[in-house]
């Protein structure tokens, strides 16, 4: 399907017992109780306007898994159900959230490529050929908390000036240590711009750039002497520019997304890999809670450092981008393997 269709430009709100568009089209909802949800489509409703309305009941909160009921689906499973969108199981055809985020169309303004495994020699063993890095939006997604477009996009030079004012903020320079002039700054991104393993970004919230992170394949990176990365694992480091861009609601929302961003970009990626100051703790807190695990720590020649991993199936089975309740160590209702196998729906 061309990607055209699936425009991340599309927004879907839940109204009562309705999810409903800006143009007046709305998808009727039926609430079962403990999460599941019925979904009837309206005629002539299309992938983008689906994919959207799924998202919006997926987005955040609790646990959730929608059915979809009625005829008027009929014409879109064949490509809801190629991309993954939909599975069947015993109650019918279901939308997992499990699933649903691990397919790209929704949030990936670009199409992903099959890229090749290709292995080459580096410092700390073998490691694929790394596909051209991609250019422009590479990342939209809608955070209900804050009702604001999230992006992602490649960093060029154009973005200089921002990344040298965010670079001597003192309270960045303090821990990112990058403090620099505008010529030294320019010399330092166009190094990552050459680097393959290297993919700098900009973050920002309905159009405004608040943060830079930068993404690294981990094999090649300086944490590949300290740890087992897989071939696909990858890293990354954060500033958040913007003073007034801090704070939970914004974290939750930032650092779910880029890891999102990861996870989707390359679904061989099976994990993502950090290695913050051990004594930066406030960032440590935020890790944990972000659904990073606590490896160990480990000693760079600059910094000790707290080696910490995020895993894939970790982060879609506990939907992570969803500001989930942590529920008290009770079994999953709604996991992937229950509704797969034995079902929950009574009728």
């Amino acid at each position: 399907m061309p990607r055209d269709l699936l425009s991340g430009e599309i927004l879907a709100l839940r109204s009562g017992d309705a999810v409903a568009f800006g143009d007046g089209v709305f998808v009727a909802l039926r609430d079962q109780g403990e999460g599941r949800l019925d979904l009837s489509a309206p005629p002539a409703l299309s992938i983008a306007q689906a994919l959207a309305a799924f998202e919006a009941l997926t987005a955040q909160g609790g646990e959730v898994a929608l059915r979809l009921v009625g005829s008027e689906w009929a014409g879109l499973l064949p490509d809801l159900r190629r991309m993954g969108a939909v599975l069947d199981g015993p109650d019918g055809v279901l939308v997992l959230p499990a699933a649903l985020w691990q397919v790209p169309d929704r949030w990936l303004p670009q199409a992903l490529t099959g890229f090749p495994t290709i292995w080459q020699s580096g410092p700390h063993g073998r490691f694929p050929l790394r596909p051209p890095k991609p250019e422009g939006v590479i990342y939209r997604r809608h955070i209900p908390w804050l009702d604001q477009w999230l992006s992602f996009r490649a960093l060029t030079l154009d973005d200089l000036p921002t990344f040298h004012r965010w670079q001597n903020d003192p309270r960045v320079a303090a821990f990112f240590e990058e403090s620099g002039t505008l010529e030294e700054h320019r010399a330092y991104l166009q190094r990552l711009l050459d680097d393959p393993h290297m993919f700098p970004v900009i973050a920002a919230l309905n159009g405004r750039d608040f943060a830079y992170f930068e993404l690294y394949w981990a094999r090649e990176n300086r944490i590949g002497a300290h740890c087992d990365a897989d071939p696909w694992d990858r890293g990354w480091h954060v500033l958040v520019g913007e003073e007034d861009i801090r704070g939970a609601d914004y974290v939750t929302a930032w650092l779910p997304s880029l890891m999102h961003y990861m996870f989707l970009a390359e679904p061989r990626t099976q994990a993502i890999l950090g290695e913050p100051k051990a004594s930066h703790v406030q960032q440590l807190k935020n890790l944990g809670r972000g659904g990073f695990a606590h490896v160990r720590d480990f000693d760079f020649a600059h910094k000790r450092a707290s080696l910490v991993r995020l895993e894939r199936q970790h982060f879609f089975e506990s939907r992570l981008w969803a500001r989930p309740e942590t529920g008290g160590g009770s079994p999953l209702r709604l996991s992937p393997a229950r509704l797969l196998s034995q079902g929950v729906w009574t009728s």
